[in-house]
């Protein structure tokens, strides 16, 4: 037995993610440093996900649905008999904090890297919580979490309690079975909405009330604990930056904790883990009012998708402490070896659609690179490529800047943002680089009503500026020539070009709300000049690196990325993201000569309306498929004349750029 081993020790071997994602990818990391051997799990959806090659084995759960994958306990118990793991790590999400998954785990004879299901239960149930919490001393907000559970009783607390209030599920979290209710008149009803949608999402329409505390902040703090009664914390996340009493911005430590409080907040955290016999990584949530009076909110059993910027500050890595307090080893810590360094803030990259509330997004991910580079750590489960189905949220990776001040991180992180390449479905990343640049957030002056807040102008602000859509025109234009160029084996500065003034090229950009007509002039090779909104825009494509372009725009020197795929372009710059479609632009093989029979898609779609089968005879422009894409209709026509061999899709399909829909045999001549 090695020093600081206990006979209850029992070290991992082979480890089972049972998860999906950026954060399957960090546990993987985590064991590995370890030198724990790794299984991930995946769904037809998944089968070419990043976390199942980052693994040392895979298995296959089932189909893309959740239900019949990550959520069934079954199925992830079998992975784990099959690949000989003797430990499961749950992640965040999906089981991890599913008390009867714990304990089938473990019955099993395996390590459930997590509390045990006693304290997932305890906690998971928000009325039973507050009451061990008020027992334990900890502060909670006032409010009613008894068993009487009538409209008479709830009706009769909330008018003693007093407006306003919150109604919560007992058993929730994400903001499901919360209602916000500023008029006693409006009770009623509230009931009735939380309890319907906690009932549908968690399986109990169990109520509590509590007085809503306005103008508060979101923080939480980190605690680790482990079998031998033995616990700390790690200081304190804000994350009162939330969208729909969902997270967006996390970062460690507050701009509104000091010491003493942090020393307060920090001693009710453990006091909380403590009175439930809490083990592994845990966080505890309050509500901080701005005179520095706290309140228990929740508990969450697992680890959090914030946890990087408590690492990124105190160097310890919470992924490897779990594993380690799993196998039954001492937490080696004391309080005074915690230590906090500088300041490190999160941001959650999803793909949804900001300005259409938030929507969640999916297709196919055209390009993807992380940012890197001092003070920069991005986790993600994202590869160039990668499909993004409808069964899975919406975030696809995290990204984190650390600063030696609050300050540093914030400049940091937007330009990681910047950095990012993300091109395929909408993303929030401008809604985020809003966010931080905002000055109510650049002064640490925020509660959770942040984005209601101060987030509406942006979003009145988001339609791209002219220079933009200029822009756009210039690289769809230079795209065009580098195309031509390569077909014929040529630079592009080898086209032959007209002198300037001679000739005017109209250029039509469609954004899915609004066409821009626009006309180009060709000064030389990569010269462009662009009329729009009574303006002439001098544009200079200096150079292209993959999808980073070198522009110069009325003379001074900027970077932008763009992707220019058929008559698409994605472009970002100056923190604004859009997409346009080339009205005016025909198909590649249609402005390049005759086509060879293989009709593709020329964008992410769905399939409109299908007007041609298998054996129809059809000439040269005859409509073959309608595609809907963008709020339009695109029309694919048929590039030669012959007989449909094949129709590769359904009406209503979803389908991919560049997808294959029909192949047509041409026409032979006769001898």
């Amino acid at each position: 037995m090695s020093p600081g081993q206990s006979s209850g020790q029992r070290p991992i071997g082979k480890l089972l993610v049972a998860n999906r994602g950026e954060i399957a990818v960090r546990i993987i990391d985590g064991a590995r440093s370890l030198g724990i051997a790794t299984v991930a799990v995946y769904s037809d959806a998944d089968a070419q996900a990043l976390h199942v090659t980052h693994a040392d084995e895979a298995v296959h759960l089932g189909a893309s649905p959740a239900g019949e994958s990550y959520l069934s306990s079954q199925r992830l118990l079998e992975a784990a008999r099959v690949s000989g793991a003797d430990a499961v790590h749950p992640g965040y999400g999906f089981l991890a904090e599913n008390a009867a998954f714990a304990q089938a785990v473990a019955d099993a004879g395996l390590i459930f890297v997590g509390p045990d299901a006693s304290a997932i239960e305890l906690m998971g149930a928000k009325r039973a919580a507050k009451q061990r919490m008020i027992a334990a001393g900890v502060p909670c907000v006032p409010g009613y979490e008894d068993a009487d559970q009538s409209d008479e009783v709830l009706l009769a607390e909330g008018e003693r309690i007093g407006c306003p209030l919150m109604v919560k599920a007992s058993a929730g979290g994400g903001g499901r079975g919360m209602r916000l209710v500023e008029h006693i008149a409006d009770l009623g009803e509230a009931l009735r909405s939380a309890r319907s949608e906690a009932a549908s999402a968690f399986g109990s329409d169990e109520l509590i009330l509590e007085k809503a505390v306005l103008g508060a902040r979101h923080v939480e703090i980190q605690v680790l604990a482990d079998h031998y009664g033995h616990v700390i914390h790690l200081g304190e996340r804000d994350c009162s930056v939330q969208r729909r009493h969902q997270k967006v911005v996390e970062e460690a430590p507050s701009p509104a904790v000091d010491a003493p409080l942090r020393e307060r907040m920090g001693q009710a955290a453990v006091d909380a883990a403590a009175a439930i016999d809490y083990r592994g990584a845990g966080t505890v949530e309050f509500l901080l009012e701005p005179g520095g009076a706290f309140y228990f909110m929740e508990m969450n059993t697992r680890l959090q998708v914030e946890h990087p910027v408590t690492e990124q500050v105190t160097g310890i890595d919470l992924v490897a402490w779990q594993l380690r307090i799993a196998a039954g080893e001492p937490l080696a810590l004391e309080q005074t070896d915690i230590r906090f360094s500088g300041h490190a803030i999160e941001v959650r990259l999803c793909l949804e659609d900001v300005a259409q509330d938030f929507m969640p997004q999916t297709g196919r991910v055209l390009r993807w690179a992380a940012p890197a580079g001092q003070g920069i750590r991005a986790d993600h489960g994202l590869k160039s490529g990668q499909w993004i189905s409808p069964h899975y949220d919406s975030m696809v990776a995290k990204l984190v800047a650390w600063g030696e001040n609050r300050d540093i991180a914030r400049r940091r992180l937007i330009a990681a943002l910047a950095d990012t390449v993300l091109f395929g479905p909408t993303s929030n990343r401008d809604f985020l680089i809003g966010i931080l640049k905002h000055q109510a957030f650049a002064g640490g002056e925020f509660d959770i009503g942040f984005v209601g807040t101060h987030m509406p102008a942006y979003l009145e602000q988001r339609t791209a500026p002219a220079v933009h859509r200029a822009l756009a025109a210039a690289l769809s234009y230079d795209a065009r020539a580098r195309e031509l160029a390569e077909s014929a084996g040529l630079a592009r500065e080898q086209l032959g070009w007209r002198s300037a003034y001679t000739s005017q090229t109209p250029v039509v950009l469609d954004d899915g709300e609004s066409r821009h007509a626009m006309r180009l002039i060709v000064d030389a090779p990569g010269c462009y000049r662009v009329h729009l909104d009574e303006q002439w825009r001098q544009i200079e494509v200096l150079a292209v690196d993959g999808v980073v372009c070198t522009v110069r725009i009325d003379g001074l020197r900027q970077h932008a990325q763009a992707l220019c795929e058929a008559d698409r372009l994605w472009l970002f710059h100056d923190g604004v993201t859009a997409r346009y479609v080339d009205a005016l632009r025909q198909p590649p093989a249609d402005a390049l000569g005759a086509g060879d029979g293989r009709v593709a898609a020329r964008m992410d779609g769905r399939i409109q309306r299908i007007d041609v089968a298998a054996g129809d005879r059809v000439a040269v422009g005859d409509a073959l498929i309608v595609l809907e894409a963008m709020k339009m209709e695109f029309t694919l026509s048929a590039d030669i004349a012959g007989t449909v061999e094949t129709v590769a899709c359904a009406q209503g399909d979803q389908v991919a750029a560049r997808q294959l829909l029909v192949t047509i045999a041409a026409d032979t001549l006769a001898d």
